[in-house]
């Protein structure tokens, strides 16, 4: 069991994010529950990477004296597992928001499927969601998404080292032309999966949206190896 001079000098915890939370609520939580657990009134805790909520998987929290290593893990190179589908878009590229637009599947084959993912292999130009954290003159972009404003992006060079699809099976939605797509990706910092998922289906003349998402590896640590929130707060000391 860790000791409050461990989590002081500095602690590299690997987290399973659950769904819905945000990675900032998960620091919290972690840097209340340390807190509690060592009657102390202050320690530093950070995340190297931000989830959106409705992803799920690895977040990287650092506390103490290695959260000075932060950028360093955020600047690895990361592993995702989810879930497009194929038929519609969403102004987020994700579930955050309704569908807008619905389009024709039938002309995608398996194998129009398969080749296309080989565009996205390698450095590319991707354009950030409009729904993102990302700041344009002291404000988040989703600011002004949400208050209906236009704002310009710039696309951003992001490398894809791997996509693959690991299945291709009709949507259980009403709409039987929704395709959903099994995927994994392995990409470097500051990719957007949720752009990736809207570019994929425009290569395919249709559209596309993100509809589960987890990330499985930063660098070298993998989810497997991480605990949810509850489990690393059963192995704090009790106060």
């Amino acid at each position: 069991m860790k000791t409050l001079d461990d989590y002081k000098n500095g602690q590299v915890l690997l987290i399973d994010k659950p769904l819905n939370w945000t990675s900032f609520q998960v620091v919290n939580k972690l840097r209340w529950a340390i807190r509690q657990s060592f009657s102390i009134k202050k320690i530093k805790v950070g995340h190297a990477g931000t989830l959106d909520p409705l992803a799920t998987g690895l977040l990287i929290i650092c506390t103490g004296k290695m959260t000075k290593q932060i950028n360093t893990y955020q600047g690895q190179e990361k592993e995702y597992t989810g879930t497009i589908t194929l038929g519609s878009t969403t102004p987020s590229f994700d579930l955050e928001t309704e569908i807008d637009k619905t389009y024709p599947t039938a002309h995608i084959s398996k194998e129009l499927i398969y080749s296309t993912t080989t565009r996205f292999i390698g450095a590319i130009d991707q354009m950030p969601p409009v729904f993102s954290a990302l700041k344009k003159d002291g404000k988040r972009l989703y600011e002004f998404a949400r208050a209906g404003e236009a704002v310009e992006i710039k696309p951003r060079q992001v490398k894809i080292s791997e996509f693959e699809i690991t299945s291709i099976n009709t949507s259980t939605e009403p709409d039987s032309s929704h395709l959903e797509l099994k995927f994994r990706v392995v990409c470097s910092k500051g990719t957007y999966i949720r752009s990736l998922a809207h570019d994929f289906g425009k290569a395919l003349n249709s559209g596309a949206h993100l509809s589960e998402l987890r990330r499985t590896r930063i660098g070298e640590f993998k989810v497997e190896n991480a605990l949810t929130p509850e489990e690393f707060m059963l192995n704090l000391p009790e106060k």
